[in-house]
């Protein structure tokens, strides 16, 4: 495909209604990281595993390239501010963001509507992706009302 069809993939996609994600780790030298995702989705009940994938253009590839732990934060309608931050590159995405401490030391964003506590199960190269699948050793739901992406803007269902 050309640059032009390329653009025109990625609109029909944006149709997609998707759920909003911040994955967080801690990188080898033991810095807080994150990135916003919308390519993330449930694989496997048993064993309990799920999957998000990450560009390899991406400026926070290099911090996920470890096969380590993770946290994935499913962020709630009144975090989109937190969306927005952690979709766009910059040295410490934390400031002005309250976290907490879950497994490993991977922070926790506060507030989110769930939380999946993982260790990187497997890795996959998928075109100018990497897939990452997570095995969940623990989880929190809270509740609360979803922040969705759609058609390149962030919304909510409810």
């Amino acid at each position: 495909m050309d640059d032009c069809d390329n653009r025109l993939f990625r609109d029909v996609l944006g149709q997609f209604c998707t759920g909003v994600v911040a994955i967080t780790s801690i990188d080898s030298n033991g810095h807080r990281i994150g990135i916003t995702v919308n390519s993330f989705s449930s694989l496997s009940l048993n064993p309990p595993l799920i999957l998000w994938s990450i560009a390899k253009t991406s400026d926070s590839y290099q911090n996920f390239i470890l096969d380590s732990s993770f946290i994935v934060n499913i962020l709630a309608r009144d975090q989109e501010d937190i969306a927005a931050k952690f979709s766009i590159p910059d040295k410490d995405k934390f400031t002005g963001v309250e976290t907490k401490l879950g497994l490993n030391n991977i922070p926790m964003i506060h507030g989110c509507m769930a939380y999946l506590q993982c260790d990187v199960y497997s890795r996959y190269e998928g075109g100018d992706h990497d897939i990452i699948v997570g095995l969940v050793n623990k989880f929190v739901n809270i509740k609360k009302d979803p922040l969705v992406f759609f058609n390149g803007k962030y919304g909510s269902i409810v």
